[in-house]
């Protein structure tokens, strides 16, 4: 009956300036960054967490001792909750990326693309889910919070919920968000996913809509505009 909150690092600047941090060392949470991890752990202060786990990575482990902090909890890491492995990658930026061939592959294919010098998404899944299935059996009956990475946690809840990994991509994750499975005699049950506190739709104002409509109704009836000769 173990509970897993699954938590997204804060950002940072690598995040801002679209590069692929992966397993790049010394990646720390900006100004922002270290509000949102103060702000995500005043509002899990109340929760009853047994234990704070996350990966070696410096943002994940700034994050989770801002979570671990109210409760008193030393944080414990776990390599195998760590980053994709990117090989060469790491530290590139994500416009240069998406130019080469196999952006596409990862998108469409994840599940059996190798990124170049790495491992694929369907390695990571395995690990991340092998790693948090030994977190939760050592905490039987408790509430868990595991701190690691956007595609990792995209991995895990795709797993969870029985999705397969090839569509993991139509999940979104966002910086210091949570996602939060309970684990029942029937198997896992999502109760969130990428809960950040802030609900930020954009919706078109009904005046601009109505009127947009209206010139389309318009249109179709005029038909296209004849040139002047």
């Amino acid at each position: 009956m173990t509970t897993l909150i699954l938590i997204r690092h804060a950002t940072n600047d690598w995040v801002r300036k679209g590069l692929l941090a992966g397993w790049t060392p010394g990646v720390h949470l900006n100004q922002e960054g270290r509000a949102q991890a103060q702000a995500l752990g005043a509002r899990l202060a109340s929760i009853s967490l047994d234990a704070v786990y996350s990966s070696p990575l410096e943002r994940a482990l700034e994050t989770a001792q801002a979570v671990a902090a109210p409760h008193n909890l030393e944080v414990q890491t776990r390599e195998k909750i760590g980053e994709v492995q990117y090989g060469d990658w790491n530290g590139q930026p994500l416009k240069k990326l998406s130019k080469q061939p196999l952006w596409t592959l990862v998108q469409v294919y994840p599940s059996g693309t190798r990124f170049p010098g790495g491992e694929t998404i369907g390695e990571m899944q395995a690990r991340v889910v092998a790693a948090l299935d030994e977190i939760r059996s050592a905490h039987p009956g408790a509430i868990v919070a595991a701190v690691a990475h956007a595609d990792v946690i995209k991995a895990a809840v795709a797993y969870y919920a029985g999705m397969p990994l090839d569509l993991f991509q139509r999940l979104i994750i966002s910086p210091a968000s949570i996602s939060i499975v309970h684990f029942g005699h029937f198997g896992p049950r999502l109760l969130r996913v990428n809960d950040d506190g802030k609900l930020d739709l954009k919706r078109q104002h009904p005046r601009k809509a109505r009127r947009r409509k209206r010139q389309h109704k318009t249109s179709r009836l005029l038909g296209p505009r004849r040139r002047r000769r």
